[in-house]
């Protein structure tokens, strides 16, 4: 396994594969909802390669100085399990704190709540829906 962090067109295409496969296809979420104005040119992502193969992605997006607002964590269903997920985690909170920021928050899906805790995550809201989906914010130091 080898992981790259940038945003050349290829990797942005390779997270992009993973999130077809794991939100459009499996979850059921609409292209026009997954694919959004963070998909820019700019957009920096972790991905997590098998060989040739993209098998795990995050997005990393920085919301003020501070701050950073990890996303799109996802992991293609054969590949979960192995700590690839936290993997992701872990490099978007290193590019975070190389970039000087001191917090992580990610909007994650209610049912991801308990991973994002086992990293060190706090709860920090009551349940709110983001494209039909029921979400909760969490918070780390870094």
């Amino acid at each position: 396994m080898e992981t790259h962090t940038g945003k050349e067109k290829w990797n942005r295409a390779a997270a992009l594969y993973i999130r077809m496969q794991v939100f459009v296809m499996e979850r059921d979420i609409p292209l026009k909802v997954e694919f959004d104005s963070e998909d820019h040119d700019e957009m920096i992502y972790v991905v997590i390669y098998d060989g040739e193969k993209p098998v795990a992605t995050g997005r990393h997006k920085q919301i003020d100085s501070d701050t950073i607002r990890p996303g799109r964590v996802a992991v293609l269903k054969e590949y979960r399990k192995k700590g690839l997920g936290e993997l992701v985690v872990k490099e978007l909170e290193a590019l975070g704190k190389k970039q000087g920021c001191t917090t992580s928050v990610i909007h994650g899906e209610l049912s991801a709540a308990g991973f994002y805790e086992k990293l060190g995550y706090t709860r920090e809201s009551d349940i709110y829906y983001e494209d039909g989906v029921p979400c909760v914010t969490l918070k780390k130091s870094l």
